[in-house]
């Protein structure tokens, strides 16, 4: 019988972080930005969300997740984001 580590407790830091950049990259679509751009969009000045270090963990999540394409260096919103989005915001 294999024994499998118990979940950790959600992120609740990353979460916020995902969300923020799901919600603007859906709002802005389809204009697309670079992860600079959407680093200081959703920052301000000495708030760790401007920071890439910060962004680009969740943007990294939420490509693995289905939710996020990389287009060159710009990022999109997946259709199935889109279509979400869509259903549960009208």
């Amino acid at each position: 019988m294999r024994i499998y580590p118990a979940r950790r407790p959600p992120d609740r830091e990353g979460e916020t972080i995902e969300a923020a950049v799901l919600e603007l990259l859906l709002a802005l679509h389809p204009t697309q930005l670079t992860l600079d751009e959407l680093s200081r969009e959703i920052g301000t000045t000495g708030d760790r969300l401007g920071d890439t270090e910060v962004t680009e963990p969740a943007v990294r999540h939420l490509v693995g997740a289905g939710l996020l394409h990389h287009h060159g260096p710009f990022l999109v919103p997946t259709r199935a984001a889109l279509r979400c989005d869509q259903l549960l915001c009208g």
